[in-house]
């Protein structure tokens, strides 16, 4: 079958890099690490894992990071992972084919996907302090049992992603798609469970403003879940682009700013919170009377930065975007005594007064008809345009881009 492979190779590397700072689409092209090539049949790799031909594939931030070779090599999590890779973990299908212990789903079910690799997943018992909470996405041994190194879906050699029309997973993995739900809806599960996530580590109060700082994909649906479950909380929006903005009001945002520029951003905030900007020797002006809640789903050093300048003291400022480290001045953080929150991927979720795991709640959702985000997704392209998808994904301002899918059904 044909599928999008990404090779570790260090010439592979060098060469697209020096030639896609001069012509990004080089990034793409041959020789670069990324292309599309004949790869063997799925297979279950034991009788507890199913086939799932692939209906619809969304392109992650993380993908575009790196295919654009957008990271360090001394980033930590490199031990958690191995190539070649087959890409893709925003995914949903229809099953083909069960091992002979699957007990929980059935041939000719929509699923969508739930990439984590913890322990269930690796044949590894009794499962780690980390996934008895359902915290799957930072498991003990993403580098142990049946299975080799890989946090998810995605990121193994040996378990394809959603960029092959077919992928295998482990019966956990999967979630049953209600028959009232499209694919359309159920693709973006992943990046909800996120932003949800996310939320829950830091919930805004009442009658408060949360900042929410970049409005991709992450962004938009954190806007979404604000308007959605904490109405009486204000949202700003930090937008860079146009349609960006356009979504954010129509997502609930209660104020947007389209201006990356840092001292617009906080001054704005001053103006809306009725207090002083304070201007010191150099650099940006900074508020002791701001934002409650940031969501920053940038996680550049300048998006932290502006973060803890707009803060309200004692703040909460939650990071889902990753960029590439980099000098920020932030003495702001310990003089305001702002609480600085990482937060990674999804699990088991206390929500309405239940614990259960993100999807579950998002596609529940979605079945009552109290939630629909499908208007982010505005391209799709066949994965033999591959090529064309990543650069609209890449370059969002020429092509009003939020979400692009990979569509087998094209």
């Amino acid at each position: 079958m044909k599928a999008l492979v990404f090779r570790y190779s260090f010439p592979r590397f060098a060469f697209a890099t020096i030639l896609g700072k001069i012509n990004p689409p080089a990034y793409l092209g041959p020789g670069s690490p990324l292309s599309l090539e004949s790869i063997p049949e799925t297979v279950t790799l034991s009788d507890d894992w199913i086939i799932v031909q692939t209906r619809l594939c969304g392109i992650c931030g993380s993908d575009i990071k790196q295919v654009f070779l957008d990271g360090n090599f001394d980033n930590p999590l490199t031990a958690f992972v191995s190539f070649p890779q087959v890409l893709g973990h925003e995914v949903v299908g229809v099953i083909k084919e069960i091992g002979s212990n699957v007990k929980n789903h059935q041939v000719g079910d929509r699923v969508v996907l739930s990439p984590w690799l913890p322990c269930v997943t690796r044949g590894i018992e009794p499962v780690c302090d980390a996934c008895q909470r359902g915290d799957y996405y930072i498991c003990e041994h993403f580098t142990d049992g049946t299975l080799p190194a890989g946090m998810h879906i995605g990121n193994n050699r040996q378990v394809t992603g959603g960029y092959a029309p077919y992928f295998t997973a482990h019966e956990s993995q999967l979630f049953a798609i209600p028959d009232s739900v499209s694919f359309d809806q159920a693709v973006l599960a992943d990046p909800f469970s996120v932003c949800l996530h996310a939320i829950l580590k830091a919930p805004p109060e009442d009658n408060t403003l949360a900042v929410v700082y970049g409005c991709g994909t992450l962004g938009l649906m954190t806007i979404a879940i604000l308007n959605a479950f904490y109405p009486a909380t204000e949202v700003f929006a930090i937008t860079r682009y146009r349609h960006q903005e356009d979504l954010a009001k129509r997502f609930g945002a209660t104020y947007t700013v389209l201006n990356c520029n840092p001292d617009d951003i906080i001054n704005r905030i001053a103006e809306i919170k009725e207090t002083k900007a304070y201007i010191p020797w150099n650099g940006k002006p900074m508020l002791m009377h701001g934002a409650d809640r940031i969501y920053d789903t940038v996680g550049s050093a300048e998006s932290i930065e502006v973060g803890i300048r707009l803060a309200e003291p004692q703040a909460k400022i939650v990071i889902t975007g990753v960029d590439n480290p980099a000098r920020f001045e932030w003495t702001p953080l310990y003089f305001k005594e702002i609480e600085v929150i990482g937060s990674n991927a999804f699990g088991i979720e206390n929500f309405d007064g239940q614990r259960r795991h993100s999807i579950e709640i998002f596609l529940d959702l979605l079945a009552e008809c109290k939630l629909d985000l499908s208007a982010l997704i505005t391209h799709r392209y066949p994965i033999e345009h591959y090529k064309d998808a990543f650069l609209k994904a890449h370059f969002k301002e020429k092509s009003n881009t939020v979400k692009v899918l990979f569509d087998y059904g094209l």
